[in-house]
């Protein structure tokens, strides 16, 4: 094993070991907070009733983990971009960029790369990726003509098989060939995974004992709020409460 994959190696761990516990902490922050009301008024009710879901707790599970499973990503996505900075320092001396738009910069065979780091390969809408492309281009137009020459400008996606693409003004760097760009180590993308799992167990069966209880404390809240005498979904009441705007849940029992 090369010296600057051990490197590597040694540093995602301590890494790891320093701030994973932060990223399991704020999971179960967002579990905690969970309102049934928030999560019901951003949902589709009719998507329910058409893949006909009529258990309070099927319904209520299925719209905590749609919304639990985007908050993951948010926060797992902010940890993994800290991860791929400070990586990226042990190789080439990147750094966490203070220009708008770009997360991360270094400097490899004589190259400035300048890098917006992203999850995965869809985090944005048309405006959001012109918006990026802008950044680059205002970039460009700042440097030097000696620096100009060097700036590579980078999209890099932390996940996906989609290689290397030449987008003009930029490149779009997935998984693999992401992981290599900013390390120099071809197989740092397989690497990571033991390290990345540090602990992983005990904090998910910490999560999942609190996700039980949340649950539970929202289906019963569901029922109170959206069933009728007999158990059975008020669906009216649900959609209601979901679509139109000033509407007050007036059953009693109702908080």
């Amino acid at each position: 094993m090369s010296s600057l994959r051990e490197n590597l190696l040694e540093g995602a761990r301590n890494f790891v070991e320093r701030t994973i516990e932060e990223f399991h902490q704020k999971k179960i922050e967002r579990l905690k907070e969970l309102k049934l009301k928030s999560i019901i008024a951003r949902k589709n009710p009719y998507l329910y009733k058409a893949k006909g879901l009529e258990n309070a707790y099927d319904i209520v599970k299925s719209m905590v983990d749609y919304y639990l499973a985007s908050q993951e990503e948010t926060l797992f996505g902010s940890w993994l971009e800290s991860f791929a900075i400070y990586v990226c320092g042990i190789s080439f001396g990147g750094v966490k960029s203070s220009t708008e738009g770009i997360d991360l910069e270094f400097e490899r065979n004589e190259r400035r790369y300048y890098v917006s780091i992203k999850s995965g390969p869809n985090w944005g809408n048309s405006s959001q990726i012109s918006q990026m492309k802008r950044n680059f281009e205002s970039i460009r137009r700042r440097l030097t003509e000696p620096l100009k020459s060097k700036a590579v400008f980078v999209e890099g996606c932390c996940y996906c098989r989609c290689g290397i693409q030449d987008k003009g003004v930029y490149h779009k760097y997935c998984g693999k060939e992401f992981w290599e760009l900013i390390t120099g180590v071809e197989s740092f993308y397989i690497d990571i995974v033991e390290p990345i799992g540090h602990k992983a167990r005990e904090k998910n069966e910490a999560y999942s004992a609190q996700y039980d209880a949340v649950l539970n404390r929202l289906v019963g809240e569901f029922i109170r709020l959206f069933c009728r005498q007999d158990g059975a979904v008020d669906w009216e009441r649900l959609v209601r409460f979901a679509s139109e705007k000033g509407y007050r849940l007036r059953r009693i029992g109702a908080y």
